[in-house]
């Protein structure tokens, strides 16, 4: 049998078992290692004896494998990211942040579920984990919703979908997991996600408020505020922009020259920054506890399905998987943005049955390369591609596109990771009615997506600044 067919076979059974309610991480790892072996025992011969010789191999590459990549210097970014929006939690910039915007757009139609999206996107711009920016703000947005009539409902519903945006703005984990996996720089992708990040949740605002003028009583909005009480929100908010400011100061140097540090330094900087405010805020040490001990959880979430995955990736490699998608899909006779279309399509659908960094690890392998194909290769120049843009700027439109699939996919179900986490967060309410309230957001993200398909500008202006 080619390895081909063994590598289609393996994964078809992979995908099998997850849908069946296996975790990614170690259907992946166990998929990768059977593959592996499978592979090098038709190299060797289908004989018992070379069977013992196909699986010390196999063992090899899959022990080696892992450790090699996820002892990057890259990937220290996550628990980093990770833990600036738990420190941010405790130094209370989170309730700053919510009151904030509560005073500034509350007087809208639906202007305290405005307001809550824009303080989760702002809390976002100091947290790497939609996970957290949604349990957090469950805590904070949704009683004051309830208090002014909002329907429960609808009101997880926007914290779930407002938690999404993390993925988008940096600093984003899943960001710099796609690079990791794409061999991009980091500090463009992180830069490259701020733009859609701000329109994405411009769209949330604006379907809010169209709803709250079609249907009554559905967001009433919350005024009263004076402009005097509204400037002297601001302060208690702005330690948000000076934390961002550092961590982009030390990706790109916008005064120009050199920055002066790595996206690490900058993310453990940004880290640092936080903690002292945290402490300066009074937080104590259980609580110091508590944000190391989530960070941590969170952080070895990640790093085990990157783990898992990568075993597999290793496996695709000697399948020659990847190679053979691109090449079916570069020979298919239709427009490639028409098959980028298809490809973001089923992204939603594998996005019903797999958590998102999952989907992104599994698939980016072998969808990463049929897309750079469709373009026109690595090295093709903004003249002769497919998506009138140069390589380099067409890994960074592709990685956005597909990141927000996957916050798509943080709150479709029946996993949207999302949605269990606030009914988690709260006793009053179920799975199913997260669910319910999320839905409209649907219609918000596929327009963001069709928007940033049809406008690559929003997605590269930032980054070809940095070049």
């Amino acid at each position: 049998m080619e390895p081909i067919d063994i590598g289609i076979i393996v994964s078809i059974g992979m995908l099998i078992t997850v849908v069946l309610g296996m975790r990614v991480a170690f259907a992946a790892a166990m998929a990768g290692l059977v593959g592996l072996v499978w592979i090098f025992w038709a190299k060797f011969g289908y004989n018992p004896d070379k069977f013992i010789k196909a699986l010390v191999v196999s063992v090899k590459i899959a022990g080696q494998v892992p450790h090699s990549k996820v002892s990057s210097q890259a990937l220290s970014l996550i628990p980093t990211f990770i833990l600036i929006g738990y420190l941010a939690y405790y130094a209370g910039l989170t309730k700053a942040l919510f009151e904030a915007a509560k005073r500034w757009v509350g007087w809208l139609p639906g202007g305290m579920a405005v307001a809550t999206v824009f303080a989760t996107a702002g809390f976002a711009a100091v947290s790497g984990a939609s996970v957290a920016t949604a349990a957090v703000f469950a805590r904070i947005a949704i009683p004051e919703m309830l208090k002014v009539g909002y329907d429960k409902r609808f009101a997880a519903g926007v914290v779930a979908a407002g938690g999404t945006l993390a993925s988008l703005i940096p600093p984003s984990a899943i960001l710099v997991i796609y690079a990791i996996i794409v061999e991009q720089d980091v500090g463009k992708l992180l830069l490259a996600g701020f733009v859609p990040g701000a329109v994405s949740a411009l769209i949330y605002g604006i379907l809010i408020v169209g709803l709250a003028l079609v249907i009554p009583n559905f967001g009433p909005p919350v005024g009263g505020f004076t402009w005097g009480e509204r400037f002297k929100s601001l302060p208690p908010a702005a330690p948000i922009a000076f934390v961002v400011f550092i961590i982009i100061f030390f990706i790109y140097n916008p005064f120009g020259g050199d920055a002066w540090g790595t996206p690490t330094e900058g993310g453990a900087l940004g880290a640092f920054v936080v903690f002292l405010m945290a402490v300066y805020k009074g937080m104590r040490w259980t609580e110091l506890k508590d944000a190391l001990l989530e960070t941590a959880k969170l952080a070895v979430m990640i790093f085990t399905i990157i783990w898992g995955v990568l075993i597999y990736v290793r496996f695709l490699g000697f399948a020659d998987l990847p190679g053979a998608f691109a090449e079916w899909i570069t020979s298919l006779h239709q427009a490639p943005m028409l098959t980028l279309v298809y490809i973001l399509l089923a992204y939603a659908v594998l996005g019903m049955f797999m958590d998102a960094i999952g989907m992104l690890l599994l698939t980016l392998p072998v969808v990463y390369p049929a897309v750079m194909a469709l373009n026109g290769g690595e090295m093709v120049s903004a003249a002769d591609s497919a998506f009138g843009m140069s390589g380099p700027m067409c890994a960074i439109w592709f990685g956005i596109l597909v990141v927000k699939m996957a916050e798509f996919c943080l709150i479709t179900p029946p996993i949207g990771l999302n949605c269990f986490v606030v009914a988690g967060v709260r006793d009053d309410l179920s799975v199913q009615d997260v669910f319910v309230g999320v839905t409209p957001f649907f219609i918000a993200d596929a327009i963001t997506i069709a928007t940033l398909v049809a406008f690559p500008s929003i997605v590269l202006w930032l980054p070809s600044l940095a070049s």
